[in-house]
């Protein structure tokens, strides 16, 4: 562990959890390193063939996999907000995740968690009403399957409200805004790419139980899960090394 830091033991040790079936090329060299991954099922990006890969990755490693739904847009990658009925919204997240379930299923992998995308995961951490559009389907269809929120969020309100059960869910990898938000991805110092300065934010965060906004604030904060994105092209620098350095 580092020898700078003064606290002797963590606070909280989140398990590792990674956003992949998104077809990057070092998806494979990723999944020694981490606990579980929430894999892409067409909303944002994904064929078949890429969820059959990324599941029997999955199995290879003897990992665990949920569904990763988004906002059916794999022009922009899931990033930008849609303007979408909620019907047609429900419709395509129940899409996405049955496609996962049965092609999780066809591997002999069941569905660990839920966690949505991109522009639909921030959506919902911000607006009651899409929390509770979503919870609502969630909590009629999956009821037991666990949904990865962000902490101090609408999401987290609305699935404690119903009953869902939670893994609250930090970003390794990404900056945050004062109100506990990630910070937009066109903002510059958004996505963390330096051992160092992941370094800091796992370490405040594990010893802490706190992250250090953009802005300078101090955030109080929990996790049980640390997300690191596949997508990030410097994870290799700096995911093997955090994983021995703190859950070694």
């Amino acid at each position: 562990m580092a020898d700078s830091n003064p606290h002797e033991k963590p606070l909280f040790l989140p398990q590792i959890n990674c956003d992949l079936g998104e077809g990057v090329a070092w998806e494979e060299e990723i999944f020694s390193f981490i606990d579980v991954a929430s894999l892409a099922c067409g909303g944002h990006y994904g064929t078949q063939a890429s969820l059959d890969a990324s599941l029997l990755l999955a199995k290879k490693f003897n990992k665990k996999a949920g569904a990763h739904p988004s906002y059916p847009d794999k022009v922009n990658f899931g990033r930008v907000s849609l303007s979408i009925s909620s019907e047609e919204l429900i419709e395509q997240i129940a899409q996405q995740i049955s496609w996962f379930v049965a092609s999780a299923s066809a591997h002999g992998i069941p569905m660990d968690h839920i966690k949505f995308h991109g522009a639909l995961y921030n959506d919902a951490a911000k607006d009651p009403g899409l929390a509770s559009l979503l919870t609502g389907f969630l909590a009629e269809f999956y009821p037991n399957t666990p949904l990865l929120v962000p902490p101090h969020s609408q999401l987290e309100k609305q699935a404690k409200a119903k009953g869902i059960p939670i893994r609250l869910e930090v970003f390794a990898d990404r900056s945050y805004a004062s109100n506990c938000q990630l910070s937009p991805r066109s903002q510059e110092g958004s996505l963390l790419q330096t051992l160092e300065s992941v370094d800091s934010q796992v370490n405040r965060l594990i010893f802490e139980g706190q992250l250090l906004s953009q802005t300078g604030k101090y955030l109080p904060i929990a996790a049980d899960t640390l997300c690191f994105h596949g997508d990030n092209p410097s994870i290799l620098d700096f995911l093997p090394t955090l994983r021995k350095r703190y859950w070694s």
